[in-house]
């Protein structure tokens, strides 16, 4: 049997991953900053451990505890929308440190055990604005860009190794990505000059036809964290596989 750890568990993608690779039969390890046992229900195949991406010594606890893994989904990430004129750079170094370093030090993390093992998988979640520019997303999408880079060079890197290291891109859902947990970081990020030109776009955001839905994206990171073929790339959702289709 499996296991998987998962980070950013306590909500949207990371919550209905964790969800689906349980009922697909896998050892699930679900993380999250502040543990809640409440939000998956207890199995002898389920654990929630503690875990701050941006902090090493508990990434350190996490993979220590969490023992020998076959696959790890890097899916914790905060969002930011506004105008970049405006965003300190203080915001800005706070979506790196989850979005961007998160990502690789708890990949940095894992890499020793699947590369002497000669197997292995790392599962890193980015965003449909990787696919395609959208305005007031400067920060997130440099974040997010920046892990599609990564992941594409060590995903040559490690195919020496038998590790594979694949992308999931999913498009855009309005209750995870750019709002949950960025209320405060998000204040004062739209400046007066720029609401002419703001308003429309974030009142097409709530208006959206084509959204992606945690499971679309739980679904994609499955087929990758399965796939065994050298495809690097899993758009979720049916906006995302529209932007990410050839033109």
């Amino acid at each position: 049997m499996k296991t998987v750890l998962i980070t950013g568990c306590s909500s949207g993608y990371g919550l209905e991953t964790a969800r689906h690779f349980h009922a697909q039969g896998w050892n699930v390890i679900a993380t999250m900053r502040t543990p809640r046992e409440d939000l998956l229900g207890q199995s002898d195949r389920l654990r929630v451990l503690a875990l701050d991406v941006t902090k090493p010594d508990s990434i350190s606890a996490v993979v220590e505890s969490a023992g020998p893994i076959d696959v790890l989904v890097n899916n914790a990430g905060i969002g930011v929308v506004g105008a970049f004129e405006a965003t300190p750079m203080s915001t800005t170094r706070e979506v790196f440190e989850t979005n961007t370093f998160g990502v690789i030090a708890m990949t940095q993390a894992v890499v020793p055990e699947f590369r002497s093992r000669g197997d292995g998988v790392v599962v890193n979640v980015t965003s449909s604005v990787t696919l395609a520019p959208m305005p007031l997303a400067a920060v997130y999408t440099a974040s997010k860009m920046a892990i599609e880079g990564f992941t594409a060079s060590l995903a040559l890197e490690m195919a020496h190794f038998n590790v594979r290291v694949k992308l999931v891109e999913p498009g855009y859902c309005p209750t995870t990505q750019f709002t949950s947990n960025g209320s405060v970081r998000m204040d004062g990020l739209i400046p007066e000059a720029y609401r002419p030109f703001a308003e429309p776009i974030l009142a097409a955001f709530g208006e959206a036809d084509a959204v992606t839905l945690p499971a679309d994206v739980a679904d994609a990171v499955c087929r990758a964290a399965n796939d065994t073929s050298t495809q690097l790339r899993f758009p979720a959702g049916a906006d995302a596989v529209a932007l990410a289709a050839p033109s």
